[in-house]
């Protein structure tokens, strides 16, 4: 094996693990990682856009702010948002509002109130 295929299967190989929670794991944190250079990518590139429009007549008299006031300087933001929520909810999935073991703390909650209920007047 030469000296490349060698560095890039040592770099590759925690990709090819067998352990299947580590698998899911690594892709979960690289799912992160894209979500959140997504979201950074996002925040510089509107900020741009409004510090743009702001300083859109600065050589013709000044800064003036009714570029902040222009759908053209939030309709990037809005319709990049949309897409930015999409992929925030395909990453974090229902886990953003049912984690996997909501379920069962629900059930063990109404079974310790029913229980407590039950309980009170004996």
């Amino acid at each position: 094996m030469g000296r490349f295929r060698r560095r890039m299967f040592e770099e590759y190989a925690h990709e090819f693990s067998t352990d299947e929670s580590y698998n899911a794991a690594y892709k979960k944190v690289k799912r992160l990682k894209g979500f959140y250079s997504h979201l950074r990518v996002y925040i510089i590139v509107n900020v741009i856009i409004i510090v743009a429009s702001l300083n859109r007549h600065i050589f013709t008299g000044g800064i003036q702010e009714s570029g902040l006031l222009d759908w053209e300087t939030y309709s990037t933001a809005f319709f990049w948002g949309i897409g930015l929520l999409a992929h925030g909810l395909s990453v974090y999935g229902r886990d953003l509002f049912f984690s996997d073991d909501w379920e069962q703390k629900k059930i063990q909650k109404y079974m310790e109130k029913e229980a407590a209920n039950t309980n009170k007047w004996e």
